[in-house]
């Protein structure tokens, strides 16, 4: 714990600082309009994200200034080892996007001084969650028509998916499977019968022996928290879904991706 004194002090140092720099810029703006001088700014409200996920979310509400912290190669953005230098991006947001369970929420909170707006998202890839959410960011920035249209092309683009994957079931049959705690949101895009769930801790030897006498044909593992094999001598095909949008801030190609990877592999068995 010592070591960590340091790092303490060093952080709260930086947080005085930042409060310094934004305290003259007034409180942040729920209508979109951002600060600047008492002006609005001209390419709407300034919008930093701790990880991709936020960030695209924040994208799809119709935001444009958007940035993110973690990185969008990092595989498991709560894992991020955030630094200091990281807490400068929130000097100048008039928005804080952030998820209750990054460890490092805290921190984020402190460095965005008096000055943005902090907002805690949820992040999951259920349709119904991720259109409340878009609503949600569109009616903060003042983009509720931006919000509105993203979420009906979301709808269409969804239900265009789950078309193609039904149309590669195994026989025409339902494909059974398992799917991580969350990745079940593509399980219910491809219309499969779900024999259940695992995580996000590693399987114990009980809910391997219980969900392989299920006999699922296919695993849905989450590639952002993966612990490996989930099933072994089981013969399930495992399929590495992935959560977080990529550096194209994309959360439509989220599902499109994990709908490409299971229409392929439901038409391969």
């Amino acid at each position: 714990m010592a070591a960590a004194r340091p790092l303490v002090r060093s952080l709260t140092a930086l947080s005085a600082a930042l409060l310094l720099l934004t305290a003259c810029g007034g409180s942040g703006h729920s209508d979109g309009s951002g600060d600047s001088g008492g002006k609005p700014r001209s390419g709407g409200p300034v919008v930093v994200a701790t990880s991709s996920w936020e960030a695209a979310l924040a994208k799809a509400a119709g935001a444009k200034n958007v940035q993110y912290i973690v990185p969008a190669s990092i595989r498991h953005a709560p894992d991020y080892d955030l630094k200091p230098s990281d807490l400068t991006k929130v000097a100048d947001a008039d928005y804080v996007l952030y998820a209750s369970f990054e460890p490092f929420a805290g921190r984020i909170k402190e460095a965005a001084g008096s000055k943005a707006k902090l907002v805690e998202v949820q992040l999951d890839n259920d349709p119904a969650a991720t259109e409340a959410g878009v609503t949600k960011l569109g009616k903060l920035f003042g983009t509720e028509q931006a919000a509105t249209k993203w979420n009906a092309t979301f709808a269409a683009q969804r239900k265009k998916l789950a078309q193609q994957v039904k149309s590669a079931w195994p026989g025409g049959k339902r494909p059974v499977v398992v799917a991580q705690a969350f990745t079940t949101w593509a399980a219910e895009l491809a219309g499969a019968q779900l024999a259940g769930t695992y995580g996000p801790d590693q399987v114990t030897p009980a809910q391997l022996s219980k969900l392989s006498a299920r006999k699922p044909k296919f695993v849905l593992d989450n590639e952002n928290m993966s612990t490996g094999t989930v099933l072994p001598g089981s013969g399930a095909q495992q399929l590495n879904i992935v959560n977080y949008p990529g550096a194209d801030l994309d959360v439509i190609a989220v599902y499109r991706k994990a709908a490409e990877q299971m229409e392929t592999a439901f038409g391969g068995s």
